[in-house]
């Protein structure tokens, strides 16, 4: 489907600024790069934490930093994507990977320590 600006504009008047402003009215707090880690269900039984979650308990970019380096050593994660994590982290600051977890917070969600009787 072919649109002409005038059309465009007149149709979608705000995404249309937005586009020709380069300026956003939305706001995103978090990102995920790696598609299949955002799609995961809430359900976290089992869950299995990745490296986003292990950022998102750092309270020091040099500690988030730090997380990257030891996933991509490790090899649980790969060189490009240490990189786009690096370059989120850089430009986007550490809380664009979502709020801070204290330690425990699986735990606490998924009732690991509640008895199955």
């Amino acid at each position: 489907m072919e649109f002409d600006r005038e059309r465009f504009r007149k149709m979608f008047p705000n995404l249309y600024r937005e586009l020709e402003e380069g300026v956003s009215s939305i706001r995103i707090d978090s990102v995920r790069l790696n598609s299949e880690a955002g799609e995961r269900v809430a359900d976290l039984r089992g869950y299995s934490p990745d490296v986003i979650d292990f950022i998102r308990r750092a309270e020091t970019e040099e500690q988030a930093l730090e997380v990257i380096d030891y996933c991509e050593r490790r090899g649980e994660i790969s060189s490009e994507y240490a990189e786009q994590l690096r370059k989120q982290l850089r430009e986007k600051g550490l809380k664009s990977f979502g709020s801070h977890k204290e330690e425990g917070y699986y735990f606490r969600i998924t009732g690991y320590f509640d008895s199955e009787d």
